[in-house]
């Protein structure tokens, strides 16, 4: 049974993808920072319709707490299915965002992706067989009003997802992105309201989680083989 890691799997995208994942056959780890109790309850979920799973809890900003976490889970068995989901928002226009705004949103999106990521990728060469699939935005890709340090994290994200899957390729290792447009969500549920929603998406609604969790399963499959370092956008025709 392959093994996959998915931080931030108790918030609502984060959610939907481990089940998918557990529902495809993956033992997947659903990880949270402070709120273990929700990944636990994601795991109960995975549980009750027959799935495998486990919860943990570190602070992927900490290089050191975060390694020390994942040595433990490499102790059973390698982590061969990554989804780097975890991620904040702190919106400011950029004349008033603070240092502490800034800071956080890339320590999170950028910094934890590379504490989570690089520990990982030599178990998934040796193995010659690894997903790498990064969780960004739509916001990366087009920027976003009062969203600098969130546009530029996604966008870094982007640019280190396309390097990594250079030097992973010859070993089976794919690395890709997915970049959500509007999805209903906790996170976004006072954001946007259904005639902005018109507005912004030529759909005319918002996209589900399960739709997000779909794509990130295929790229996660034996099927996505031959698709490494690309973004692809999910967002009802956006951009």
């Amino acid at each position: 049974m392959k093994r996959a890691l998915v931080t931030g799997g108790s918030g609502g995208i984060g959610a939907a993808i481990c089940a998918r994942l557990a529902a495809d056959g993956l033992h997947v780890v659903v990880h949270a920072n402070r709120g273990r109790e929700k990944a636990e309850a994601v795991v109960a979920g995975i549980i009750a319709n027959g799935g495998s799973a486990e919860a943990v809890a570190f602070d992927i900003t900490d290089r050191a707490a975060t390694a020390v976490a994942l040595e433990a889970l490499g102790e059973a068995g390698s982590i061969q299915v990554l989804v780097n989901n975890a991620g904040i928002h702190d919106d400011a226009v950029f004349p008033g965002m603070s240092g502490a705004q800034w800071d956080s949103v890339l320590d999170v999106s950028l910094n934890g992706f590379f504490n989570v990521t690089q520990p990982l990728t030599m178990p998934m060469l040796r193995t010659r067989w690894g997903r790498i699939i990064n969780i960004s935005s739509v916001a990366g890709i087009t920027g976003n009003r009062g969203q600098v340090n969130y546009s530029a994290a996604k966008g870094a994200l982007h640019a280190a997802s396309k390097s990594l899957a250079l030097e992973l390729a010859s070993r089976n290792v794919t690395v890709n992105v997915v970049a959500p447009g509007i999805i209903a969500t906790e996170m976004i549920a006072g954001a946007f309201d259904a005639e902005a929603i018109k507005t912004l998406v030529p759909m005319k609604r918002a996209g589900k989680p399960e739709e997000v969790a779909d794509l990130v399963a295929f790229l996660a499959s034996e099927q996505a083989a031959y698709i490494s370092g690309q973004v692809i956008s999910i967002n009802g025709g956006m951009v």
